[in-house]
């Protein structure tokens, strides 16, 4: 009778536990992730953040562009101190030096290619979606970005 109780209360916990495991929330903000504008509601580009030496970072690794506009865009309008002025959107390092707290990701920046500007930035996984905050002072803007498989 044991033996019975046994054979079956173990493939039970092991049901569970692999059932568990794969309705785990991931919360890792590394991957690549479509990013979507809050203005237009339209996708912009693939970036991927990835982590070095504790500190997180994205790279735009796609653009997707409108016919008719510039297929290769550059950083114009950065400031002239910022190294990546007059650089390929493409392939720029747009989120810098994030660190994890917890569940949320932070004391880092983000650059808005299109404006040149740099804004403090707050990143965490809301639903399995990455939630992009950028913000001076108490003035902010939230972005959705969707991970990409």
């Amino acid at each position: 009778m044991k033996l019975i109780l046994k054979l079956l209360i173990v493939p039970l916990l092991f049901s569970l536990c692999f059932i568990s495991f794969c309705f785990a929330q991931d919360t890792s903000i590394v991957g690549k992730w479509k990013t979507i504008d809050d203005e237009t509601k339209e996708p912009k580009s693939i970036v991927e953040i990835y982590e070095k030496e504790g500190k997180y970072f994205g790279q735009i690794k796609e653009l997707f562009r409108k016919p008719g506009e510039d297929p290769d865009p550059v950083c114009d309008k950065c400031a002239d101190d910022d190294p990546r002025k007059d650089q390929l959107t493409k392939g720029m390092i747009i989120i810098e030096d994030m660190v994890q707290d917890g569940e949320k990701y932070e004391g880092g920046t983000i650059l808005d290619p299109k404006n040149g500007k740099v804004y403090d930035c707050k990143l965490w996984i809301e639903e399995g979606k990455l939630m992009v905050r950028g913000y001076i002072a108490f003035f902010f803007r939230t972005q959705t970005w969707h991970r990409v498989e």
